[in-house]
């Protein structure tokens, strides 16, 4: 891991819709704003805005070897194929402890996304859509899709959004979408060159924007997140996307 020291602005640097691929290609990564995501996966924000109320209805996160209470989740599995998208039965979580020193190596059995939430025509607009962002990075292929619904909540007066520090997940490409966040200050995301001395760092208010990573190029994190009211709470959705299977202890 590098010491890298990011750059200053916290604005998060935009890329227009139809750069991402380019910018994910130049440098890693790319932050797109809430109307260009609208604009890339062809949806009204509104439906985008249906999504959110299934956040308030997160059960805890059972696994935090941390022994905090900060963490709400639901987790689910798909394959993106071309214009299909194929939801697979329930299966754990898993990542190898190179990749997430603290959680690694653990079948995590979170409660599944609602089928409710995943059946909105909205959803499958934004997964396919990212999926092809990947195909014209990589190449035509199935690609196997993780989402990830988080709530770090400030329960203990502090939550932290990744527990693990600044990671790579183990995949080819990543996708963490705003959701929403009242009553809190920090989390701010931090982007570093896996291997070199650069990064940037911002901080994502708007729902629905979206950063997005090549995941061999970069590691992230984001930084606690503290309380300005009596409670708070960061609202986020995580995609990962992996070609030739799902990460697990077999594989």
């Amino acid at each position: 891991m590098t010491t890298a020291s990011p750059s200053f602005s916290l604005l998060p640097p935009y890329a227009p819709p139809l750069q991402v691929g380019r910018a994910i290609a130049t440098t890693g990564h790319a932050v797109v704003s809430a109307e260009g995501l609208c604009g890339l996966i062809g949806a009204e924000r509104a439906a985008l805005d249906a999504l959110r109320p299934s956040w308030d209805d997160l059960p805890p996160d059972a696994y935090l070897r941390d022994g905090g209470r900060y963490r709400r989740r639901r987790h689910a599995c798909f394959v993106a194929d071309g214009d299909r998208l194929e939801g697979v039965p329930h299966r754990a979580h898993w990542q190898p402890v190179e990749y997430n020193a603290l959680h690694g190596g653990l079948e995590r059995w979170f409660e599944p996304m609602k089928p409710e939430v995943v059946a909105q025509p909205v959803w499958s607009r934004l997964l396919l859509s990212l999926s092809a962002t990947c195909s014209a990075l990589k190449g035509a292929r199935p690609w196997y899709v993780e989402a990830h619904q988080f709530r770090i909540d400030t329960t203990d007066g502090i939550g932290r959004p990744t527990p693990e520090g600044a990671h790579r997940d183990g995949v080819d490409f990543v996708a963490v979408v705003l959701v929403g966040r009242e009553g809190i200050k920090g989390g701010e995301t931090r982007v570093f060159e896996a291997a070199g001395p650069h990064g940037i760092r911002f901080t994502m208010t708007d729902p629905w924007t979206m950063l997005m990573l090549d995941d061999a190029k970069v590691i992230h994190e984001s930084t606690p997140i503290q309380p300005v009211a009596d409670h708070g709470h960061r609202d986020t959705l995580v995609l990962t996307f992996r070609a030739g299977g799902f990460q697990g202890p077999e594989a």
